[in-house]
């Protein structure tokens, strides 16, 4: 019982969503075995549905099995369905809702009537409860009291074992599962027409693409309920459609088809909970490494990844560097793309060769063909009629001692595995003559000699190039795994800046970090994203901070990451609880603002423009390659000679805007941090190592280009 894709469903029968993303919506989780893609967010059930729809058609399109979990009920308990339509059979009852269920796109629907209707079919209360008011709908009762549940029971068997708090029955007063039901199945029945999709445990979905089940998130409390402490500011809803859609991607195969195996006999009528009873096996499946034989999961990122060791006050950069890379992992999911759409992107996966390059033996050049190679001296062999061409191969088998006209990249004929050079060679008569020696596979390219099927072409991690586009035409498949474009967020702060371009008022300046951030991040192949500049007030600032975790993965934030009265980054970061200030023993820098809002990793940056560029480069770059699945990337530099001469203090590193010219290193004047024509002078940095240094022109300095940070 295999699957590819892993779906999880929270439902809603509530009114139309806001658009930020908000608990009592409508969320949908999606794992592979590449990772967890970001859940989705649907504020109606129409966006919900066309989104499936959707997903379903593209998956089995890219012959990818996929299943897909719903937590409500697919069916009532024992005896509704014949009591409703006359028959036992579920999906009459589905497509009996379906053709009475209205539902608007701003949420208003008519569940209330159709359960009064529901209702009028029992002599006496009726089995569905609960409404807004006491007043509206007599048929339906306000309250359960005075209900006798005796033509059909309360709750189903699979509630029973599933521990259930409420029924299907149950319209209003939470939990109300009833309005998930009357709003969920006319959904339901309108999927399940879809091409290739069955219904579990109704019909029979051994050799079905897509399959859809009913399984609830209560089966993974106590995983949710830890990263609920680990991530504070997750919607709970989000959290549990990752975690669901994550642990049922871990199942072995094995378990998963035992769990499917044999539901009780009631199951056929009243639908079942995929993993009722196995709470302790999901939530560790959803917490712990997956049984794919790949390696762990990264766990999502902790409170306290960015805090320092007891008792660190400086952090020297290498120590800051390896903290970095040690508690953070990637966090951007993973989707299928084409490969002609591939460039810049990061692959989550290994890609293996599907085919081998060149994928039969093949001429080198063109010439003539023949078996076995060639001694020294005189030789003659009889050309054979026709030629082997690329795209037209030789149809037949070359007899020994003769030969064949080839061209170059043409398969091999049966009966070749040498070439020799047509200018080698003299033609006349059907015959060819030439000089040996000639070894035995000269010019001839072996099959699979440059990658045989089956080998890893390229690992999880590559950041794609044009060059990998073409190997991976040449061997791969037309899609691949690939992580989703690491999106950061870009606010400035400070009442002192205005827009470039626009007039200033006394005292203000122009923004002159955001142009470069948002520049610098599109060079390194993430998403920027433009969150514009916030004055010196906490609560804008709160404001923004919310839409940027909202619209981004991660944030950037230039000024405010100090410990002063209006330095508000530090300040509502550490309010929030997950605010750590590195005092790097770094030179432009010193001040890192690290901490999480919402869940996203915030990157406090300091004002000064040099000194945001080059913690951009030195520490955020790394640690956001690490974010996107990269891996932590160390910039390539060189040894060069000095062209300047330079007492350094000791305790600090130092990075010098500097530049090549005849081969040796020369640096910008001034190492003011305000000087910003420095780093358009720049074409790299020379790097200082934290002692004392007396540098004297010809003295080795390390360089690196800004080529090597991707710029």
């Amino acid at each position: 019982m295999k699957f590819d894709t892993h779906v999880v469903v929270d439902w809603s029968a509530g009114k139309r969503a806001p658009a930020r993303p908000s608990k009592d919506s409508i969320w949908i989780g999606i794992s592979r075995g590449t990772g967890d893609d970001e859940p989705v967010y649907c504020r109606s059930r129409q966006d919900a549905e066309s989104h499936l729809a959707a997903l379903i058609a593209a998956e089995r399109d890219a012959g990818r099995r996929m299943m897909i979990g719903f937590d409500f009920p697919f069916g009532y308990p024992k005896g509704l369905a014949r009591k409703i339509t006359g028959t036992d059979d579920v999906f009459a009852l589905w497509a009996w809702l379906e053709e009475r269920i209205s539902d608007l796109p701003d949420g208003a629907n008519n569940r209330y009537d159709v359960a009064s209707e529901m209702n009028g079919f029992f002599d006496g209360p009726g089995p569905f409860w609960g409404k807004p008011n006491e007043r509206d709908w007599p048929e339906i009762p306000y309250r359960k009291a005075g209900i006798v549940f005796d033509e059909v029971a309360e709750k189903r068997h699979c509630d029973l074992a599933g521990k259930a708090s409420s029924s299907c029955f149950q319209l209003a007063f939470p939990p109300t599962v009833g309005g998930q039901v009357l709003m969920g199945l006319p959904v339901l029945s309108r999927l399940r027409r879809l091409d290739g999709v069955a219904v579990w445990p109704f019909e029979d979905t051994s050799d079905a693409a897509v399959v859809v089940v009913e399984i609830w998130p209560g089966l993974i409390e106590p995983a949710v309920k830890e990263v609920k402490v680990r991530a504070s500011g997750e919607i709970r809803d989000r959290v549990q459609v990752r975690l669901l859609a994550r642990a049922l991607s871990r199942l072995p195969h094995d378990e998963l088809a035992e769990l499917m195996a044999a539901p009780p006999q009631e199951s056929h009528e009243e639908g079942w909970i995929l993993g009722a009873g196995h709470v302790a096996r999901l939530s560790e499946l959803a917490l712990g490494a997956p049984d794919t034989g790949e390696g762990p999961e990264p766990p999502p990122l902790r409170n306290d990844c960015f805090a320092l060791p007891a008792g660190v006050n400086w952090t020297p950069v290498d120590q800051a560097l390896d903290l970095l890379r040690t508690r953070l992992n990637p966090i951007a999911g993973a989707e299928k793309s084409p490969v002609r759409s591939a460039l810049g992107r990061v692959l989550a996966s290994d890609v293996i060769a599907e085919r081998s390059n060149p994928p039969a033996a093949n001429s080198a050049v063109d010439g003539f063909g023949f078996a076995g190679g060639a001694s020294e001296g005189k030789h003659r062999l009889q050309l054979v009629e026709g030629r082997a061409a690329a795209g037209a191969p030789y149809d037949g088998k070359v007899p020994s001692g003769r030969a064949i006209r080839i061209l170059t990249g043409a398969p091999l004929p049966e009966g070749v595995d040498t070439v020799i050079l047509e200018e080698d060679v003299t033609v006349a008569d059907g015959q060819i003559a030439f000089r040996g020696p000639l070894k035995r596979g000269a010019n001839a390219r072996k099959a699979g000699e440059d990658v045989a099927a089956g080998d890893v072409v390229l690992p999880a991690g590559r950041r794609l190039t044009p060059a990998d586009l073409a190997l991976l035409s040449a061997v791969g498949p037309a899609r691949v795994d690939l992580r989703r474009a690491l999106r950061v967020a870009v606010i400035s702060t400070g009442d002192e800046l205005a827009e470039p371009g626009k007039p200033l008022n006394p005292g203000q300046i122009h923004d002159a970090n955001r142009p470069m951030l948002l520049a610098m991040l599109a060079r390194f192949a993430f998403e920027p994203v433009d969150m514009g500049i916030v004055p010196d007030d906490r609560q804008a600032l709160r404001a923004r901070l919310d839409a940027a975790a909202e619209q981004a993965d991660v944030i950037l934030t230039s000024g405010g990451a100090s410990a002063g009265d209006e330095d508000h980054v530090s300040a509502l970061l550490r309010e929030a609880g997950a605010m750590q200030e590195w005092r790097i023993a770094v030179k432009p820098g010193r001040p890192l603002a690290l901490g999480l809002w919402a869940g996203k990793p915030v990157f406090g940056l300091p004002g000064n423009p040099v000194a945001a560029m080059v913690c951009t480069l030195v520490f955020a770059r790394p640690a956001l390659c690490l974010l996107a699945g990269e891996g932590w990337q160390e910039p390539q530099g060189f040894t060069l000679p000095a062209a300047f001469e330079k007492r350094k203090k000791p305790g600090r590193r130092e990075y010098l805007r500097a530049r090549i010219r005849e081969g040796r290193a020369e640096v910008f004047a001034s190492e003011g941090s305000g000087r910003i024509s420095g780093l358009s002078w720049a074409e790299g940095l020379v790097e200082l190592e934290d002692g004392e240094r007396h540098i004297r022109p010809g003295d080795p300095v390390r360089y690196i280009p800004f080529g090597s940070f991707a710029l």
